[in-house]
């Protein structure tokens, strides 16, 4: 029996453009099966939480005009579960205004914020871990995060460096110094070697109580906003307050609003592999190769001196390769990309060019 004090949002209303031409505005990655799996990203995380949460707690915070993917991928969600926000306004107004609902419904909730494009194999691993945090949310007044160990000087990553002096009750949850900004190289490598550093995966718990009160003493404006509209969550009346009053929030991240702010902030060290999933190469790095180290989805390929390769089209598409190495080729409809693997940080810019010279529909 799952607790029903339990509850998820997951956050599924990012564009991925780094993902494009199949990511795009219109039909963004979290809707996609990018691992070739059978399951889309969205359909892995909600079952991956619902290990753990009821199914109808699991609530899916999303841009208003992804609400027909939701339902279509998700077919057994109610439309109470869909939090729909009508701007794009980063991660903490639409984590408050979730909150607040969650609030209402259940006011002894503890909940897990979780992105829906994270790659996480040993999904028991994952399980134990936030069921380690939502047990310490529920006696404590506290912020929590996961953190991924380290496996490289990453410096696309935010870092969490953390109180290795301190012990707690509960031996895995460890306090917080301080969050780190995305690394240079040289940061990154004293950052490993100092071994109390963990990659901000942007996975949180906390009870309900304790996540308001922080945005209530932090962010009284954004509090104040969302507060005046309490009596309506949960009624017919929610969805014109929403549509009235969502636009008026700041636009800021979760990071920036409270946890860099607070001084009750805790992190689980994970004990499962995990990838964000934010580019081609990281995509590259999870799936399985073939003997000449190319990554293929979907593509039936014939290959000659050509390795390193990320390699998608539509399902069963042949594609024939000669001389390429280290490169992203992803065929779709009337879009194909052949790019360096080592730029791939720039694919958001080619994207941009794209709709500049072809038209935003493309992107």
């Amino acid at each position: 029996m799952k607790n029903k004090n339990y509850y998820a949002i997951l956050m599924a209303g990012g564009v991925g453009s780094r993902f494009w031409p199949v990511s795009t505005q219109n039909f963004p990655k979290q809707f996609h099966d990018m691992l070739g799996t059978g399951d889309t990203l969205i359909q892995k995380t909600f079952n991956r939480l619902a290990k753990l949460i009821p199914e109808d707690n699991i609530f899916i915070l999303t841009n208003a005009r992804y609400n027909d993917l939701v339902f279509q991928q998700l077919p057994n969600i109610t439309k109470r579960q869909v939090v729909l926000e009508p701007a794009m306004r980063n991660t903490a107004p639409c984590i408050l205004y979730a909150a607040m609902k969650i609030q209402k419904e259940n006011e002894d909730a503890v909940m897990i914020v979780a992105p829906s494009d994270h790659w996480i194999e040993d999904e028991q691993s994952f399980s134990e871990n936030v069921k380690t945090a939502f047990d310490f949310c529920e006696s404590h007044d506290a912020l929590m995060t996961l953190g991924i160990t380290p496996t490289f000087p990453n410096t696309g990553y935010g870092y969490i460096e953390f109180n290795r002096e301190q012990l707690l009750s509960l031996a895995e949850v460890k306090p917080v110094n301080q969050f780190r900004e995305k690394p240079d190289y040289e940061t990154a490598k004293s950052f490993l070697e100092q071994g109390n550093f963990l990659w901000n995966a942007g996975i949180f718990m906390w009870s309900v109580k304790s996540v308001i009160s922080a945005f209530e003493s932090k962010q009284p404006e954004l509090f104040q906003l969302f507060q005046k509209g309490y009596d309506v969550y949960n009624t017919e009346l929610e969805a014109d307050f929403i549509k009235e009053n969502y636009g008026k929030a700041e636009n800021i991240s979760i990071d920036y609003a409270i946890m860099e702010k607070s001084t009750n902030v805790f992190v689980v060290p994970a004990t499962f592999d995990w990838n964000d999933l934010g580019t081609w190469g990281s995509l590259y790095d999870k799936l399985d190769k073939d003997e000449n180290n190319n990554a293929i989805v979907n593509s039936k390929v014939l290959a000659t001196d050509t390795s390193g390769n990320m390699i998608r089209s539509k399902k069963d598409k042949i594609i024939v390769i000669d001389g390429l190495k280290d490169y992203i080729i992803v065929d779709k409809d009337e879009v194909l990309l052949i790019f360096p693997k080592r730029k791939e940080q720039d694919i958001k810019k080619v994207l941009q060019n794209v709709k500049a010279n072809f038209g935003e529909e493309y992107g």
